[in-house]
């Protein structure tokens, strides 16, 4: 008697899917289909580049600036600065609106004050918080000898991130952004 009533249960559990399945196949069959609904999503690339500030003399003795690119296992030195270069294509057909870009500023590595600039309208800012909050011009609480409370800038040690608000990358651009860090 047990076997029959677990076959019973086993076909009752059967009828009661076969509706579901075809339910569900109904919906599969629908004239909306997701697929037809999805927008392609914009695509970003990037790319970011490190490059070592070599510092030479010329014939005339005068100090002249260049640039070293940064690849595979590359050694650096306390007060050796280094340029960062954040480059984001949009690949799609489409801008891309109100996009932010945040960079930590790497350990080991102090930001290099008023090096940071960008194109597309950017506008930069600044956290001296690990990423929690960022303004244009960080600032610092310090306290005086005296117990007075003054406001003054933060020093580039403080720095922990820089954040870059592009309004809108059209399609088909880039986005270019520099800034400077030096080794601790």
């Amino acid at each position: 008697m047990n076997r029959v009533s677990i076959a019973s249960v086993g076909v009752l559990a059967f009828i009661a899917t076969v509706p579901f399945v075809g339910f569900v196949s109904g919906i599969s069959h629908s004239p909306i289909a997701v697929a037809q609904n999805i927008k392609p999503q914009p695509q970003l690339q990037l790319r970011l580049e490190a490059e070592k500030q070599v510092v030479t003399q010329n014939q005339q003795g005068k100090q002249q600036l260049s640039w070293q690119p940064l690849q595979g296992k590359a050694v650096v030195q306390p007060k050796d600065v280094l340029r960062y270069t954040l480059i984001g294509v949009n690949k799609s057909d489409r801008p891309i609106k109100n996009l932010t870009l945040n960079q930590p500023i790497p350990q080991g590595m102090m930001y290099v004050l008023q090096s940071a600039n960008a194109s597309n309208d950017a506008k930069i800012t600044y956290s001296i918080d690990g990423g929690r909050n960022f303004v244009e011009n960080p600032t610092l609480k310090v306290t005086l000898p005296n117990g007075k409370v003054e406001i003054k800038p933060a020093p580039a040690s403080v720095y922990t991130h820089i954040r870059l608000q592009i309004p809108s990358l059209a399609a088909k651009t880039t986005v270019k952004a520099i800034y400077q860090t030096q080794v601790r």
